[in-house]
């Protein structure tokens, strides 16, 4: 079955509508509507901004009136991202530090929205939590008696963005073999 032609005209027309190049009102719309649609950081819009404008000086006069409005603020968006990443996701602060750089959020604002989020919180437990989520129809200790299976488990735990110590403490709960992971255990560094 062909497409038709009227198909194929829209698909068309929307290709030329995100290649067009927009003056400083029309830029300011379409920032409006790309964060609408998603939190973006300061320099994730910037670049979404700098592939459509016209001309680059319009880009800092939509900025800067989308942060008059308080439309674009990287500490709030790095406390939400934060936030939401501990809580939907149990993610640990590694890994939410690294999105949030990866979000190209500069990285003091990142380093302060991800402490404040994880002040007071359990990474023992959050570490458990996570575990008893990835693996609620497995049964763990039987799981990790494999080492295989345990430095997969270590693995998964760390890209999740848990620290190497305590991630071993709990593992050592569901396996003796686990004591062999303290080799590849990393000094905790100062700044993550």
């Amino acid at each position: 079955m062909q497409p038709s032609s009227y198909s194929m005209t829209i698909k068309q027309t929307m290709a030329l509508q995100k290649s067009r190049k927009l003056e400083r009102e029309a830029l300011k719309g379409y920032a409006l509507r790309i964060l609408s649609g998603r939190g973006l950081s300061l320099n994730e819009l910037r670049e979404k901004l700098r592939q459509r404008a016209a001309k680059a000086p319009d880009i800092d006069t939509v900025i800067g009136d989308l942060k008059e409005y308080g439309f674009i603020n990287d500490q709030q968006f790095a406390e939400n991202f934060a936030s939401s990443r501990l809580d939907s996701r149990g993610f640990g602060k590694q890994r939410v530090l690294s999105d949030l750089l990866k979000r190209r959020v500069a990285p003091k604002v990142a380093e302060s929205a991800v402490s404040g989020a994880f002040e007071g919180v359990d990474e023992l437990a959050l570490i458990e939590q996570f575990l008893e989520r990835k693996y609620r129809n497995k049964d763990l200790p039987a799981l990790l008696q494999d080492p295989k299976q345990l430095a997969s488990v270590y693995r998964r735990l760390r890209a999740a963005g848990f620290s190497s110590g305590p991630s071993i403490r709990i593992l050592k709960r569901f396996a003796q073999q686990a004591e062999e992971l303290e080799s590849l255990e990393e000094p905790e560094t100062g700044g993550t």
